[in-house]
């Protein structure tokens, strides 16, 4: 645990005794960051952020935290508007270091997005701002300075085809069987209602579907803010159905070599059909669906062909097969995976309701040591909270209670005084997705795609 660091000890005193000080603030965001704690990491940069909102380093720091973490969109977000806003060059010193590491940054992203060239260039505008910014993997595997030696080489960002025998090998995948259910989730009362009928009573009747002409399958998207459950509710739905479950990112699938990330794809839908049932989850799925008329490179448009042509079962059925996906942008998806057959039940996401936020409270803090909570009381005090921003606020109290019994050398309980302060110091999340969300919302709804969200927000 973080709070038994004497190092994020002495610095989250030394935040508590100077809370304005942002540059503390950032030192204990990269101490937890190189232990791992990057939710907490990033809640204390959020916080030196709200404090001095223009601050190149604290904003280098949170895309880093969000590199880590597999928030890859909003690292690139958060890059690309360090870049665009830094002063034109020549830049010196402090201010040109900054720059060329973020720089390095958006590079190491580009190459994992496949965009090779465009890596190559953040490359080399990185070391132009300061020659030691440099990241010896990344150079190799962008091909920078490498010769030719064949067909299968990649010559300064250049990406050559690969035979199957030249290609890196494929790492093999395992299904796992989630122990967690529905009983597992707080709230979601609509959502666990719509997953019913799209997935639970199909698999528990699939001779009345069948009948009908109905497979039993199909395709869920969810969109939200980040951190209010997604990922839980597709894992709790692969154990309320006792179905293999195979989560898949970005890195699974995405690969440098031109052909590989389509066979991927395949290999990743074959081997769901082999353990049918089975809950095929998609994470940031916007990242391999984007919309086409975005990209720049074919590459990404034969790769979002792929994975049309795997969810219309084109090659094999996906009798048995549940396609779930999530989205924190659903704005970059492409339409063509909103037709009916496909993603045919989208789903908005909210952050929880009061009920359900004091329902999240009770399942984080079950077999922890408490006194009788008021958990209702500490519910109100969270409006706008995510699952993740409540699990900060309990992490939090323990960690507090943790530092408390390491000072008396006694453990007490965790009280609704405890809990309620550690919610006082945690910022909900949600209000920078929704005030994005808003404007599609208001302007760019003609499908009827976020009437959702207009609801959600009062703005019918």
């Amino acid at each position: 645990m973080a709070a038994d660091d004497p190092r994020i000890l002495a610095l989250r005193e030394a935040v508590r005794v100077a809370p304005a000080d942002t540059g503390l603030r950032r030192l204990l965001a990269e101490s937890l960051a190189e232990r791992g704690y990057l939710v907490e990491a990033e809640a204390e940069l959020r916080e030196a952020l709200r404090l001095d909102p223009r601050a190149a380093e604290l904003k280098l720091a949170l895309a880093h935290v969000f590199h880590r973490n597999g928030k890859v969109s909003a690292a690139q977000v958060v890059v690309e508007d360090l870049i665009a806003s830094s002063p034109p060059p020549p830049a010196a010193g402090d201010a040109a270091r900054t720059l060329a590491q973020a720089r390095l940054l958006n590079a190491r992203i580009l190459a994992g997005l496949r965009e090779t060239g465009r890596a190559v260039e953040e490359y080399r505008a990185a070391q132009r701002l300061d020659p030691q910014a440099a990241d010896p993997d990344l150079a190799d595997r962008l091909g920078l300075g490498a010769p030719v030696r064949g067909t299968a080489e990649v010559v300064e960002g250049r990406v050559r085809a690969a035979s199957a025998a030249e290609a890196p090998a494929e790492r093999g995948r395992t299904t796992e069987r989630p122990r967690v259910t529905f009983a597992d989730v707080g709230g979601m009362g609509d959502l666990k209602e719509e997953i019913q009928l799209k997935i639970v009573h199909p698999l528990a009747h699939p001779d009345l579907y069948r009948a009908y002409g109905k497979p039993v399958g199909g395709g869920i998207l969810m969109y939200g803010p980040p951190g209010c459950g997604k990922t839980h509710i597709a894992r709790a739905t692969a154990g309320e159905i006792s179905a293999s479950f195979m989560a898949v990112g970005i890195s699974d699938v995405l690969d440098m070599w031109i052909g590989q990330s389509e066979r991927k794809l395949h290999e990743l839908f074959e081997q769901a059909r082999r353990d049918a049932p089975c809950v095929l989850f998609f994470d940031e799925v916007d990242a391999l669906a984007a919309s086409r008329s975005d990209l720049r490179a074919s590459a990404g448009r034969q790769l979002i062909n792929q994975f049309l042509a795997e969810l219309d079962g084109v090659q094999a059925s996906n009798d048995g097969v549940l396609i779930m996906a999530a989205t924190n942008a659903p704005w970059h998806l492409d339409n063509a995976f909103r037709r009916p057959g496909r993603f045919d039940r989208i789903l908005f996401v909210p952050p929880p309701d009061a009920p359900a936020r004091a329902a999240i409270l009770r399942i984080l803090l079950r077999g922890k040591p408490t006194e009788p909570i008021a958990f209702d009381d500490v519910a109100k005090k969270t409006d706008a909270f995510s699952g993740a921003d409540l699990k900060g606020a309990v992490d939090l109290a323990v960690e507090r209670k943790l530092a408390e019994a390491i000072r008396r050398g006694t453990p007490t309980p965790i009280t609704t005084r405890d809990l309620a302060a550690a919610v006082k110091d945690v910022r909900a999340t949600t209000k920078e997705w929704f005030s994005t969300a808003r404007n599609y919302a208001l302007y760019a709804n003609q499908g009827g795609f976020y009437d959702a969200v207009a609801a959600y927000l009062k703005l019918e």
